[in-house]
C-alpha cells in the first residue's frame, strides 16, 4: 500500500472530483431558465444538454474502461480531470447552442471513464479491509454536490450569469486536475496494489446488481425528476419553500453516505437492500401520505438519505463481484444508472402529462418494490459454487454468512 498520509490526500481529492463531476452534470437544471433565455434557445432544447450528456455516459463508459486499463491510474485520472476542465471551460465561454451542445458531449466522456475507474483506483490505496469505509469517503463529494454545489452554482449564475457557474467548476476542475497527479501512485493496473477482479467474482450475483440497479434508480427517478411540481401541486408548499425542502433531502442523502460507510464493511448486503427498501417504501409513502406537509418533509428525508446510501453500496458491492475487470465492471454500473436517469425521467415525463404528477410516486413505487424483491431473491437465482464458498466466503452453502456479512475468509457479500 501507498504512504497513508499521501493515499489519504488522494483519497480526498477523488472525492472532491466526485462533487465536481455530479455538480458540472446537474447544473444546468438549476440554470435551464437563465442558459436559454441568454442563448435564445427553448427549454426543451437546453433540456437536451442533460439528455445528451447521460446517453454519452451510457454509450461510452465500457468502451473506455476497456481500452485504458494498461493506463497509469495517475496519468488516466489525471488526463480525465485536465479534459474535463477544458471541456468544461468551452462550455462556459461557448459563443453559441452548437459548441456548447459539443463541449457538454466530452464532458459527459469524462465522466464515463472517470466513475469506470475512480472507485478501484481509491480502495487500491487502502487495506482490503477498509474497502468499504473508503467507498463510503469517497461518495462523500457526490453526496455533497446536490446539497452545496448545485445550489451555489445556481446562485452565482443568478448573480453573475450561468457562465460563472461554469468557470467556477472548470477551475475546481483543474486544482483537482493537479492534486491528484501529486498524491495519486503511479501504478499500473494489474499490480498488486490495483483491483482488477471482484473479491469474491459471481457473474450472476453482478447481472442482478445491474438489473436491481437499473430498475431501481428508474423508479427513484421517476419521482425526484418531478419532486419540485410533487411538492407544489400535491403537497401545496409556496415557491419559495421549495429551496429549504430539497436542502432537507440532500442534508439527508450526506447522512446516508456516512452512515452506510460503517455497515459496508461488515454487512455489504445488507447496506445495499435495506436503503433499497427503505426507498420503495419511501415512494410509495409519497403517493399515499405526499398531501401532508410533516409526512412529505419526512418522506423526502428518508429518500434522500437511501439513495445516496444504496449509491454507495452498489458500488462497494461492485468491487466484490466483478466477473473480470473491476474498472469494466463498474462501468456497467455506471452506465446502469444513466439508464435509469434518463428512463425515469422520460417514465415521469409521460405520467405527468397521463394521470397526474402524484402518479409518478406510484410508479416509483413499484419499480423500487420490484428492484427489491429480484435482490432479495439475489441468493436464490446466484449459482451455487463450492470451491468460491471454500476460497472467498461467497456461495449458498454459507449463504447466511453472505448475507449478513458475519464470517468470510475474505469479504462478505
Amino acid at each position: 500500500m501507498v504512504d497513508h498520509k499521501r493515499a489519504s490526500l488522494a483519497l480526498a481529492a477523488l472525492s472532491v472530483s466526485t462533487f465536481t463531476f455530479v455538480t458540472t452534470e446537474i447544473l444546468p437544471v438549476g440554470l435551464l431558465t437563465l442558459m436559454a433565455d441568454d442563448l435564445h434557445r427553448s427549454r426543451s432544447q437546453v433540456g437536451l444538454l442533460m439528455t445528451g450528456y447521460a446517453v454519452v455516459v451510457v454509450l461510452l463508459s465500457l468502451p473506455l474502461a476497456r481500452i485504458t486499463q494498461r493506463v497509469p491510474r495517475r496519468l488516466l485520472l489525471g488526463g480525465t480531470l485536465g479534459v474535463f476542465s477544458a471541456a468544461t471551460l468551452v462550455t462556459a465561454l461557448a459563443p453559441g447552442y452548437g459548441v456548447l451542445l459539443g463541449a457538454r458531449l466530452v464532458v459527459g466522456a469524462t465522466q464515463a471513464l472517470f466513475w469506470s475507474i475512480v472507485a478501484t483506483t481509491a480502495t487500491s490505496m487502502f487495506p482490503p479491509q477498509r474497502r468499504g469505509r473508503t467507498v463510503a469517503r469517497l461518495s462523500i463529494g457526490a453526496a455533497v454536490a446536490p446539497v452545496l454545489g448545485v445550489p451555489l452554482g445556481t446562485w452565482l449564475g443568478q448573480q453573475a450569469g450561468w457562465r460563472a457557474a461554469f468557470l467556477v467548476m472548470a477551475a475546481v476542475g483543474a486544482a483537482t486536475c493537479a492534486g491528484l497527479v501529486a498524491w495519486l501512485p503511479a501504478h499500473r493496473p494489474g499490480t498488486p496494489t490495483v483491483i482488477v477482479r471482484g473479491s469474491a467474482p459471481d457473474g450472476r450475483r453482478f447481472l442482478i446488481l445491474v438489473l436491481c440497479t437499473a430498475i431501481g434508480v428508474t423508479g427513484a427517478m421517476t419521482a425526484q425528476t418531478y419532486v419540485t411540481p410533487f411538492l407544489l401541486d400535491v403537497t401545496g408548499f409556496a415557491p419559495d419553500a421549495l429551496g429549504p425542502l430539497l436542502l432537507v433531502g440532500g442534508v439527508a442523502g450526506l447522512a446516508g453516505t456516512v452512515v452506510v460507510g460503517r455497515f459496508l464493511d461488515r454487512h455489504p448486503y445488507l447496506a445495499h437492500a435495506v436503503p433499497m427498501a427503505l426507498l420503495a417504501a419511501s415512494m410509495l409513502a409519497m403517493y399515499w401520505l405526499g398531501g401532508l406537509a410533516v409526512a412529505a418533509v419526512a418522506v423526502l428525508a428518508v429518500c434522500g438519505l437511501s439513495y445516496s446510501a444504496m449509491a454507495a453500496a452498489v458500488q462497494n458491492r461492485v468491487l466484490m463481484l466483478a466477473p473480470g475487470s473491476a474498472d469494466v465492471a463498474s462501468a456497467g454500473t455506471s452506465s446502469a444508472f444513466n439508464v435509469g436517469i434518463a428512463a425515469g425521467s422520460l417514465l415521469g415525463g409521460v405520467i405527468i402529462d397521463g394521470p397526474g404528477v402524484r402518479a409518478t410516486a406510484l410508479a416509483a413505487g413499484l419499480l423500487t418494490l420490484a428492484a427489491v424483491a429480484l435482490l432479495l431473491a439475489e441468493p436464490l437465482l446466484a449459482r451455487r459454487r463450492a470451491s468460491t464458498v471454500e476460497s472467498a466466503g461467497d456461495g449458498n452453502s454459507r449463504q447466511d454468512d453472505s448475507i449478513t456479512g458475519n464470517t468470510a475468509p475474505l469479504w462478505p457479500m
